[in-house]
């Protein structure tokens, strides 16, 4: 019952740092109370993305013409696709389990709550109360689907993220409230497969925290596909009580009401940091989160905390590497704190979204003159190839020394291309160094080396 290191969620924050703990030679526990993996494995990230996939190949045979090829009566199996999903989840579930015995970590299951004194209260699904013991704790309960006031979720005609995923029947019509990556994903999924898909959105575009030639290429290819997009409006009501929902939505020209089968929550997420003793032991809090240093130690000696429940960006790699540092310093090992300005973020839609560092409107509001480079995929060899021309590569450079700023990209694959930035900022390669750099011909990621070259005035293929 007594352990160098305990877990509480087993999110990817959670599992990642039971792993490494145990790899460091702590004897380690982790405590869940639902799957192992948490939201991201099982509610987030990994089905969300088997969803996209099975909407990707269905659009590949609905334009199937364009590459030459014909298909005749292709249709979608909504519950097949769902059923898909959640059989990728529930393998990914069972691949923890399998890591959980591999590295020696005991799995509590049952709902943890932290005591006074280094002890942990484990309520089990029967109800029964084991107390465990640490040296050391580390909070990773992970976060849910925030609920607005006037947006309330029923589960079945107002509904949250995970409903989305597990729809008994797919809806003819959809008014998704809340434009960041959880919004477009479904908004592109489910036009996709047929649905009547509206955006709303409060801020004046979709993907807000986005470079604005970015948002603004993904609101034409949105509405290219038929997504309605409705940017500086808000939700005001959802009548629910008729078959269909009738929301009521404020925008600059008054008020709108659109009907619809099934309305989607997407406005962001709520740290899950209630009921888990935090006040019993007296961690501080502020603004829903729990106050950390550098090394996510929190005010109570022995207590710790990471992913989502922190300040910071609220994203599985982001938790995982915190976890890491955390069991590492843990550990007594040297390690340097995270570096949040060069996290990379992604938005699986099609076109995909990937960025890392400053827009170009915040690095001139920081005070940087910056040399800007963008290079259209239309004049990429590799994406007219492919059928996937629209969107492009955006990088800002500071003038001054060349240091790569930020990169923003939209189009095929770029979620995969972005690592790239990520290490050249973290090196602190310059813009003349990315132009040197030979990348393979033909390839999406070319258009990186061209993005530089432009900004420089070097550009070839443009």
């Amino acid at each position: 019952m007594n352990y160098d290191v305990i877990v509480i969620g087993s999110g990817p924050g959670g599992y990642v740092t039971a792993i490494r703990a145990s790899q460091l030679g702590l004897k380690t526990a982790i405590v869940e109370k639902e799957n192992l993996g948490g939201v991201c494995l099982n509610w987030g990230c990994i089905p969300t993305k088997a969803l996209i996939k099975s909407a990707q190949v269905f659009e590949y045979i609905n334009h199937a013409n364009d590459y030459g090829i014909n298909v005749n009566g292709a249709s979608a199996d909504f519950s097949a696709v769902i059923k898909r999903s959640r059989d990728v989840a529930d393998g990914m579930s069972k691949g923890i389990q399998f890591l959980m015995k591999k590295n020696k970590i005991d799995v509590i299951d049952g709902t943890g709550v932290i005591k006074k004194g280094g002890q942990i209260e484990v309520t089990a699904a029967d109800g029964k109360k084991t107390t465990y013991t640490a040296k050391h704790t580390i909070l990773a309960t992970g976060s849910r689907s925030r609920e607005l006031p006037n947006l309330k979720q029923d589960g079945k005609k107002v509904i949250g993220y995970r409903q989305a995923m597990t729809l008994a029947k797919q809806p003819k019509s959809m008014v998704i409230v809340g434009s960041g990556a959880i919004g477009c994903e479904f908004a592109y999924v489910y036009n996709a497969m047929g649905t009547k898909v509206t955006i709303v959105e409060f801020l004046e575009n979709i993907v807000p925290l986005e470079d604005e030639d970015v948002s603004k290429n993904l609101a034409r290819s949105f509405k290219k596909s038929g997504i309605n997009i409705m940017t500086g409006s808000a939700v005001e009501s959802v009548d629910s009580s008729a078959d269909l929902c009738k929301v009521s939505i404020k925008t600059a020209k008054g008020i709108e009401i659109i009907e619809a089968e099934v309305v989607l929550s997407a406005v962001g997420i709520t740290a899950n940091i209630e009921n888990i003793g935090l006040e019993e032991c007296g961690v501080k809090t502020d603004k829903g989160k729990v106050l950390v240093d550098e090394f996510y130690r929190t005010n109570i000696p022995g207590i710790y905390a990471i992913g989502d429940i922190v300040p910071g960006q609220a994203l599985a790699h982001v938790a995982s590497a915190e976890g890491i540092i955390c069991v590492e310093k843990i550990a007594g090992k040297k390690v340097e704190a995270l570096n949040y300005n060069n996290i990379p973020g992604c938005t699986y839609c099609n076109p995909e979204v990937a960025s890392v560092g400053m827009t170009e409107k915040a690095a001139k509001a920081a005070g940087y003159e910056v040399k800007v480079g963008k290079f259209p995929f239309s004049a990429s060899g590799k994406a007219s190839a492919s059928g996937s021309k629209d969107g492009f590569v955006k990088l800002v450079f500071d003038a001054k020394y060349g240091e790569l700023l930020g990169c923003h990209m939209i189009g095929s694959n770029v979620t995969e291309m972005i690592a790239e930035a990520v290490v050249a900022r973290k090196l602190e390669i310059t813009g003349h160094e990315l132009i040197k750099t030979v990348h393979p011909h033909p390839t999406m990621s070319e258009a990186i080396m061209e993005a530089a070259a432009d900004a420089y005035g070097e550009v070839i293929h443009m």
